[in-house]
């Protein structure tokens, strides 16, 4: 079992669970399954994910999963809402004022994705004649149940550096730090 406050490694593929998109892959750190699904990017590195369990930086379904897992398991879980991005809320659909998302309110249109002042990311929705857009601060899978395809491969005491945040603040997974050479191995 991984104890809190360790770091484990990861590989991780995410799916969606319900609906017309049943079955799509929308993150992995599996260069295959990357390539398998038509997802690959040239920008990412596909390896292991570094991530310190129980301390709240992973979904929480992901981090309850881990908990229960050892060195070499693999698992795969579903996530409802509350444990994966949250459920939708009309409160985070928004009206601001366009000069507040882009030096070009005009180049603005319905899709487009923007951080506001604050530094929350959100998708134009609509832009409104009086200078306005209508955008939406959810995360783009709130209220979706997902999939999670979580394989173990190491555990150690210690990050080799900072710890990585899995799924947070609306990012793709980031590229891990390597483990140390003294950690747990998965055979």
């Amino acid at each position: 079992m991984v104890a809190p406050g360790r770091v484990a490694a990861i590989h991780f593929t995410g799916r969606i669970a319900e609906g017309d998109a049943a079955g799509e892959v929308f993150d992995t750190t599996d260069v295959d399954v990357a390539l398998e699904e038509g997802i690959y990017h040239d920008h990412r590195d596909y390896k292991p994910l570094e991530v310190r369990v129980g301390e709240g930086k992973i979904l929480p379904g992901i981090d309850r999963a881990l908990q229960a897992m050892a060195v070499g398991e693999r698992r795969t879980v579903e996530l409802e809402p509350g444990e994966a991005f949250g459920a939708y809320s009309e409160e985070r659909v928004l009206e601001v004022p366009a000069e507040t998302l882009t030096s070009d309110p005009s180049a603005l249109e319905p899709g487009t994705l923007v951080r506001d002042d604050n530094g929350r990311t959100g998708w134009i929705q609509a832009v409104e004649d009086d200078g306005r857009a209508v955008v939406d601060f959810n995360h783009e899978l709130a209220g979706t149940t997902i999939e999670c395809d979580l394989h173990v491969l190491a555990v150690s005491d210690d990050s080799t550096g900072a710890t990585d945040e899995l799924l947070a603040d609306e990012r793709p997974l980031s590229s891990p730090n390597e483990i140390d050479a003294d950690q747990e191995k998965a055979d």
